[in-house]
């Protein structure tokens, strides 16, 4: 099913917010003679309001509680807010889910001044609909009333409303609202925590709360592996789909690879001539290669077109990437574009048999339209060019 709204929560969630809450938490015990560990280890003050925090995590009866707060904020507004990133991808995503006319919502227990000032810090503001906070007098209500209100306030019915966040109050207070939830492993839960919580979804990428909040997401339930061998793995995996059914999935994880449009002074891309074994035919394709664990891709793009063509160049940028079959395999490939280029001598592996070719871009697009040039990294990396190049 397709979500007609989306609730966040915000710390951890849509904003890394950590160092500066963490540093705050630690100036406030600091100053009120408590022993304080590395900042970094006071993991626990994201997401609960505060003066529950410092009463259950350090015994401070509740007025000691409300002045360290006090002392909290002193450091957090000066300086401990603007101690915040926003996460890889968020304003993209935001973007996609208006597009599709979904209703987004913040509930958190972050007071609601500091949300609206960090939203408005990164320009992001005007993507929500409704931003439920706390204020600065009655910061310990519950995560599960703060989605109450947020419900209301987005005037969606509860079983269209989807709620994300990285905490289990988040994924708690989903549950006492009747609504689904996702937990999501960029921020400071996990799946343990998620699963004991009891949320619908755990996503690991930005882009995976628009697959479920569209109806796509299919969650790894479990994974049989089938091969692996030097350069594939094939495992079987039962996933569950958005509306609970359970499906299968064969796949093939590969490492990547990389593929170099090297563009001449006389507008000619360089191509290799090669046998390609699991089609019994000789091909025209770019040069490329396969990624080696944890190699940077421009590196090895560079790596390769000198291995294959001999050829070094002055520019060497990014064309994009592209997933070749992305029904079965988990394959990216990094495309590259090179110019000013010069030549020495090529450097092939011993079970390796091509030849370079000069083709002229035009030629090129000619045999990729009468069908000569079928290999898709090859097809899309010329397209590539030519649009950017205006070739």
């Amino acid at each position: 099913m397709k979500y007609s709204a989306v609730i966040f929560d915000f710390d951890g969630t849509i904003c890394d917010t950590g160092e500066g809450i963490l540093k705050s938490a630690a100036y406030a015990l600091e100053s009120f003679g408590y022993e304080v560990p590395d900042y970094k280890e006071l993991t626990f003050f994201i997401g609960p309001p505060l003066l529950v925090t410092f009463q259950e995590k350090y015994g401070a009866d509740p007025a000691t509680a409300d002045e360290l707060v006090k002392k909290y904020r002193e450091r957090y507004t000066n300086k401990g807010l603007l101690e915040s990133t926003l996460y890889d991808g968020i304003k993209e995503l935001l973007a996609s889910l208006k597009k599709e006319k979904i209703k987004i919502g913040i509930a958190s227990s972050k007071p609601q001044d500091y949300i609206e000032a960090l939203l408005d810090h990164f320009c992001i503001k005007s993507y929500f609909d409704v931003i439920c906070g706390v204020s600065f007098t009655a910061d310990c209500e519950s995560k599960a009333n703060i989605i109450t209100r947020c419900v209301k306030e987005l005037d969606i019915p509860g079983n269209e409303i989807l709620m994300v966040g990285d905490k289990s109050y988040d994924i708690e207070g989903a549950k006492a609202n009747l609504i689904d939830s996702v937990g999501v492993l960029w921020g400071y839960g996990n799946r343990i925590e998620f699963a004991q919580s009891g949320a619908k979804f755990v996503a690991e990428k930005v882009d995976d709360i628009f697959s479920i909040a569209l109806g796509y997401f299919e969650q790894t339930e479990s994974t049989e592996g089938i091969y692996s061998g030097t350069i594939i793995t094939v495992h079987n995996d039962e996933v569950m789909l958005v509306d609970g059914d359970k499906a299968y999935r064969e796949v093939v994880d590969h490492p990547g690879g990389v593929a170099i449009v090297g563009l001449t002074e006389d507008n000619e891309i360089l191509l290799v001539r090669q046998f390609r074994y699991p089609y019994k035919e000789t091909i025209l394709e770019l040069p490329a290669g396969k990624l080696e664990k944890g190699e940077d891709p421009r590196e090895a793009g560079i790596r390769e077109f000198k291995e294959e063509c001999g050829a070094e160049a002055e520019k060497f940028e990014s064309l994009g990437e592209i997933y070749p079959t992305p029904g079965y395999c988990g394959e990216i490939i990094r495309l590259f574009y090179a110019e000013g280029l010069t030549y020495g001598e090529q450097h092939l592996d011993v079970d390796e048999f091509l030849d370079v070719v000069k083709m002229p871009v035009k030629e090129c697009i000619s045999k990729i339209m009468n069908g000569e040039i079928k290999d898709a990294k090859t097809i899309a990396g010329i397209f590539k060019l030519k649009e950017l190049k205006n070739l």
